[in-house]
């Protein structure tokens, strides 16, 4: 079986060699055998591994996330893989309904402050200096 560098392995899965070290680390990816030279030897599957890793990012997934997804997917328990993405779902979901009530007291802020005038009434800082209580 042919192996692969770390140098070739970052290339083809389009990642960092800082980032695979990391994810040796952090066990989402096995360490590899070295060559008596000292020199890692990656399997080719190394590949699609990282290339998981990378999307599953993307999607907003930790990485504490992504090993259990990487768990599932070789337990091939696709209802379990539905429900964690499912609860990845509702987090962004939390999160946007979040975002968008900042921003909307955020845009309500910048609307009424005129932008000049004294900062005591300024708006914007009397918002802030709110004790909340």
């Amino acid at each position: 079986m042919q192996t692969l560098t770390i140098g070739e392995l970052a290339r083809r899965a389009d990642v960092p060699i800082d980032t695979i070290r990391y994810y040796e680390r952090a066990r989402l990816i096995a360490e590899p055998v070295r060559r008596p030279s000292g020199y890692r030897q990656y399997p080719q599957d190394a590949v699609k591994r990282l290339r998981f890793i990378r999307r599953a990012k993307a999607l907003g997934f930790s990485l504490e996330e992504i090993a259990g997804l990487l768990a599932l997917s070789g337990k091939r328990n696709v209802a379990a893989v539905k429900r964690a993405a499912e609860q990845r779902l509702a987090d962004i979901d939390a999160r946007i309904a979040e975002l968008s009530r900042i921003r909307e007291g955020l845009a309500r802020l910048v609307e009424t402050c005129p932008g000049h005038g004294r900062a005591e009434r300024c708006p914007i800082l009397s918002a802030l200096n709110e004790d909340g209580a």
